[in-house]
């Protein structure tokens, strides 16, 4: 097998292409041939130590696959050599092989192709547990989506149109504005790269321009800095804000904010709550797949890479330049067998 593997805390250009032995399944495992990985932002964090996981070297980043089962560990019911599964790995995806615990393992739709499947469950489950478990969206409430062109945030939008939402895309580009508006958003808001105090006012008024006088009900903050004080001042009476990610910075909000709008301030931290919660998760999942086969969602990916450059996925992801969804494809499957 190939992996490729962080051997020093750097950016992607530190990362090795490695030959490895093959990997065997333990007891409760199943060893995966791995035929597309997810590329997200805390793969981007997890090779520069920077992440809430810290994971022991060497080892590969790549938190989100999808592929077919090789082979069953001891004790493993439930699955056959064969099934096409995703799976959240943490780390470890950009590998042609990996073992995983069975009970991580999702056997998906069989119109759904392995690109998509590699790219649905994090973007998807983060934004669908942020809006229906943590904000509660209902239909005729107005969204604002920061970071409205990325992973993420292109599947809030998504998310919000099929819940009934009214939605914002804030975005930092033009092209960015117009991928939105093809993913369904309602209006579309360009902010300044460089957001000092009078961009901070300019954003703010026009959010508030195109919110209307009841102003946003949920926000979606997946930037972070200096962003999250204009939407904050945005918010409607009673709203929910929520925080997603900060590729921007940490913000920090005035705390009388939220007091005058009597709003909230949520935290969406959609890992942890699946470990917390996997009976609302595996729902959650369920609902997911409905919404993708009924031709609601569907992830838009905007950049292939093989794998043998897959660090320049993430060197694409990290200058904020994707639009929707990358993805790192394996090679043939004659090679992983």
């Amino acid at each position: 097998m190939q992996a490729l593997l962080s051997v020093a805390p750097g950016g992607p250009d530190t990362l090795e292409l490695t030959s490895l032995p093959d990997p065997v399944p333990g007891k409760g495992e199943l060893l995966i041939g791995v035929r597309a990985a997810g590329v997200n932002f805390p793969d981007t964090l997890i090779i520069q130590d920077l992440y809430q996981i810290k994971p022991p070297r060497p080892f590969a980043p790549g938190g989100e696959i999808a592929g077919d089962v090789l082979a069953l560990g001891e004790g493993v019911t439930g699955f056959n050599v064969g099934d096409r599964v995703l799976a959240l790995t943490g780390h470890g995806g950009y590998s042609t092989h990996l073992t995983i615990p069975a009970a991580t393992a999702i056997k998906f739709p069989s119109s759904m192709p392995y690109e998509d499947a590699a790219c649905f469950v994090f973007t998807y489950g983060t934004s669908y547990h942020a809006l229906k478990d943590r904000a509660a969206l209902q239909p005729g409430e107005t969204l604002l989506v920061l970071g409205a062109a990325g992973g993420v945030g292109s599947a809030a939008i998504e998310l919000g149109k099929a819940m009934g939402a009214r939605v914002i895309a804030a975005v930092s580009s033009p092209d960015k504005a117009d991928f939105c508006r093809d993913l369904g958003a309602d209006e579309t808001l360009i902010y300044s790269r460089e957001m000092n105090k009078d961009a901070q006012k300019d954003f703010s008024s026009g959010i508030k321009d195109l919110a209307g006088p009841l102003g946003v009900n949920v926000v979606y903050d997946a930037v972070g800095g200096d962003y999250a004080e204009p939407a904050l001042r945005s918010m409607a009476w009673a709203g929910r804000y929520l925080v997603i990610g900060f590729p921007a910075g940490i913000p920090k909000i005035p705390l009388n904010l939220p007091l005058l709008k009597s709003c909230q301030i949520v935290g969406v931290f959609w890992g942890a709550s699946v470990l917390r919660d996997p009976v609302g998760h595996s729902k959650n999942v369920n609902d997911l797949f409905k919404l993708y086969v009924d031709a609601r969602i569907k992830p838009r990916i905007s950049a292939k890479y093989p794998f043998d450059v897959a660090s320049k996925a993430l060197t694409h992801l990290a200058n904020r330049s994707a639009l929707g969804k990358i993805v790192v494809t394996m090679p043939a499957r004659a090679e992983h067998d």
